[in-house]
């Protein structure tokens, strides 16, 4: 019962994540707004769903990933956006992603 609250939870914050990415290209709200959205909330969102899931993982090495990934989504989405280090919620999606991807094969 808890992995599949677990699964639903994760679901939810997926999809609230596809919808604030979808308001920042559609331009939906200022751009103030859509900055906000797509740019540091997507990415908060997509980190807490990356920590939600990474329990679920069966391969230790790869939950500890999924942490960091979940860590660097969240760390940069608080960075300013003109900063070199604001490349890391970029790195942290596609580590998450990849991991993802990866522990379902098996």
């Amino acid at each position: 019962m808890k992995d599949q609250q677990q699964r639903s939870i994760q679901g939810i914050l997926s999809i609230a994540a596809l919808i604030c990415m979808a308001i920042g290209w559609f331009n939906l709200f200022s751009p103030e707004v859509n900055a906000l959205l797509s740019g540091k909330v997507f990415y908060i969102l997509i980190g807490a769903s990356f920590f939600i899931q990474a329990p679920t993982l069966t391969n230790k090495n790869f939950m500890y990933g999924m942490y960091a990934a979940a860590g660097a989504c969240v760390l940069g989405a608080f960075l300013p956006a003109d900063s070199k280090l604001s490349v890391l919620k970029t790195i942290g999606l596609l580590g998450g992603v990849i991991l993802s991807i990866s522990s379902r094969r098996q």
